[in-house]
């Protein structure tokens, strides 16, 4: 195990009708002007907006709006943003929404602070925000788990580049869950949001780290539950503890208490990012296709974690002494869940040829030369990973 330092300030308000704390939890944070941060028309149609309006306009906040972010958010919109709330003389952002609505309000947030252009901290990793303004949560989307992390992601329209940035001052001030906000999401919505909460358990749990097998026990437990409620919630969609278990899941799974002590690889995720930025496929997706190809690339250079993720895991029971078959078979079951989720498992699938590969594999390392952890990939590499998925 390797030293670290965990700190995580997000509060986290969780159950049924917890929506209506939003205005108090804001003005507890010295919220005087707030911009209301969503993407489309759900918020609306299923009545939390209404319900997070009353809330602010009760605890005598005034506020004003940014709707339109989208799956992938745009550079753009969060230049919009920054702009509205200098104008504005905005003093907390919050982001009704899923991942995408809370990676652009943590872009907008450090934007309204830099000095320098926000997208500038994304493709230099050696730029760090100093400082951004405060903002709060209202969950809508089981998935990111941006509600408690430090991180955020942006798609660049002019160059499609889909990159990211880490920062302590990014973590939301509160997080709102309220399982029940979710019943009304599609099977599509729920099946990337699981197969997202599941990647950020696998990127975690594939370290070279040694002596980490707590953190091995709680990320197995994790994926096991997100294996199991996963289907439950296609399933039964207004089912509320099986809602809670994933929404709580979610959380748990990018607050970084799960990595603790450990290396994690995210090179699917990185290699993904190219795959999404390109051909703007739903993050979840794309990292159904990624992730099982990954596994068949790189699993002969640590085979002992996937022959224990195979028996801890999916329970494959075929004979210990063949490390190939057991690997296949773990494999190949997590491309029937996947599956049984209704997502893709290769790229044709998504509508994606090979055309594009080189240009995504170099891509990929632009400035950063490889990219992962368990095990180092190249352009090459990343390349083949993706003729894999083919």
């Amino acid at each position: 195990m390797v030293n670290f330092e965990y700190y995580n300030p997000a509060r986290i308000v969780f159950g049924k009708d917890t929506e209506s704390e939003t205005g108090r939890l804001a003005k507890s944070c010295g919220a005087k002007r707030v911009l209301l941060h969503y993407g489309g028309g759900s918020i609306k149609r299923n009545g939390l907006y209404d319900k997070v309006v009353d809330s602010l306009r009760g605890a005598g906040l005034w506020f004003t709006e940014l709707g339109g972010v989208k799956p992938n958010p745009r550079l753009s919109l969060v230049r919009a943003g920054i702009a509205l709330c200098r104008e504005q003389s905005i003093d907390f952002i919050l982001a009704v929404g899923g991942g995408s609505t809370i990676d652009s309000a943590k872009a907008i947030a450090a934007g309204v602070v830099c000095k320098r252009d926000i997208w500038d901290y994304y493709m230099d990793g050696s730029l760090t925000p100093a400082g951004a303004l405060p903002l709060g949560v209202v969950l809508t989307i089981p998935a990111a788990g941006s509600e408690s992390s430090d991180s955020s992601v942006i798609t660049n329209e002019e160059g499609n580049y889909k990159r990211y940035i880490g920062s302590e001052y990014l973590v939301p001030r509160f997080a709102i869950l309220d399982p029940e906000v979710t019943f009304t999401m599609p099977p599509a919505q729920i099946a990337n949001g699981c197969s997202d909460i599941l990647a950020h358990l696998m990127e975690r749990y594939f370290t070279r780290t040694p002596h980490v097998d707590f953190t091995d026990r709680l990320l197995e437990a994790s994926m096991r539950t997100v294996l199991e409620n996963g289907p439950l919630a296609i399933k039964n969609p207004c089912d509320y503890n099986v809602r809670a278990e994933i929404m709580w899941l979610g959380t748990i799974a990018h607050n970084n208490l799960l990595g603790t002590g450990r290396i994690g690889d995210w090179a699917s995720h990185d290699i993904e990012h190219e795959l999404s930025a390109m051909y703007d496929i739903a993050h979840g997706a794309g990292l159904a296709i990624v992730f099982p190809a990954w596994m068949k690339y790189v699993n002969k250079a640590h085979r002992d974690k996937f022959v224990q993720l195979a028996l801890r895991v999916f329970s494959v029971s075929l004979p210990l002494d063949d490390a190939d078959a057991l690997v296949a078979e773990m494999i190949e079951r997590l491309e029937g869940w996947y599956r049984r989720m209704g997502l893709p498992v290769r790229l044709h699938e998504a509508g994606v040829g090979s055309d594009r590969i080189g240009q995504m594999a170099a891509r990929c390392v632009e400035g950063r030369g490889t990219v992962g952890n368990f095990m180092k990939l190249s352009a090459e590499d990343i390349a083949a990973i993706y003729s894999l998925a083919l």
